[in-house]
């Protein structure tokens, strides 16, 4: 058993190796995770979670344009690349969601700060790329009401390879008291690993006895993420990450906002972590690529 999990360590420290050798010829700049004095000082508001649900209702259940006006701030900064920015394009939207009865599920709701984080999944979803999506949606929370966004869409997979739907797995929220030390292990990952500082860390970060994937590519365990990394790299392909936007989280959970290059194209990755005892246990993520002209100049970040 030691000799198969050493194997696999090092197919995987091989694998990074390349990645990190990949990202050398690029701008490898350092990770930036969101001002940690502004996640830690900033007084929590307990309702912003229940604000921002009834936003996302007024948007995908009321279809209401009153709700619109209530919950979204008039100068609503829009980072979707397809929106132009603004609470009048989100008006605009409401007619073509209720004609076709574009609805949505939440499977994960999570607050930072005045930052809340959605994992939904969104149907009759034609006007956002497929009938069916997954996103990731971020709402910057001010005054009460959203007053900014960012969100990675993809379509739904059926079939995938760890047999884990895009969004299943454990929901609870836990271990808050362990958000920050949470959100520096995952930085750290991300850091070592991600930007192959040292990759060889990779155990001191993911756990060796439980990784459950839910990216459609990848099967489960450090056996899985070698395998797929090496097909990557095999075919010159690989994931190949720049920067690091954003590091939020609430105890157990937490997301990272980055983008980098794959398929030689630029790419938004957006990876939600489970952490458990101090190691992660658990991984889902929408990719998407970020297109090179948008509707409003805000970024995708």
């Amino acid at each position: 058993m030691k000799s198969i999990f050493k194997k696999i360590t090092l197919g995987l420290i091989t694998s990074l190796v390349i990645m990190a050798c990949k990202n050398e010829t690029k701008e490898n700049t350092p990770i930036e995770s969101q001002n940690t004095k502004e996640m830690t000082t900033e007084a929590k508001t307990p309702d912003y979670k229940e604000i921002a649900i009834k936003a996302q209702d007024a948007f995908f259940k009321a279809y209401s344009e009153e709700g619109v006006n209530k919950y979204f701030a008039q100068d609503y900064i829009q980072h979707n690349p397809h929106v132009p920015t603004g609470i009048e394009p989100v008006l605009g939207f409401l007619p073509a969601l209720k004609e076709a009865n574009t609805t949505y599920k939440t499977h994960r709701l999570l607050q930072d700060g005045n930052y809340i984080i959605f994992h939904n999944t969104y149907d009759n979803a034609e006007a956002f790329g497929a009938k069916e999506i997954v996103a990731f949606d971020v709402w910057r929370m001010e005054d009460g009401k959203v007053a900014e966004h960012w969100d990675n869409i993809t379509p739904k997979v059926n079939e995938t390879a760890s047999g884990r739907s895009q969004v299943d797995g454990p929901t609870e929220i836990k271990d808050l008291d362990k958000t920050e030390a949470n959100k520096t292990l995952v930085q750290n990952l991300m850091d070592d690993v991600f930007f192959g500082k040292a990759p060889e860390k990779i155990t001191e970060y993911i756990s060796i006895e439980q990784y459950d994937q839910h990216n459609p590519m990848v099967k489960d365990g450090l056996s899985g993420l070698n395998e797929a990394l090496m097909a990557l790299a095999e075919a010159n392909n690989p994931f190949i990450y720049k920067k690091v936007h954003k590091v939020l989280g609430e105890g157990n959970f937490v997301l990272t906002m980055s983008e980098g290059e794959w398929n030689q194209k630029p790419t938004a990755f957006y990876d939600l972590f489970r952490v458990e005892n101090g190691k992660i246990v658990e991984h889902w993520d929408v990719i998407q690529e970020i297109p090179s002209e948008m509707a409003h100049d805000n970024g995708k970040f």
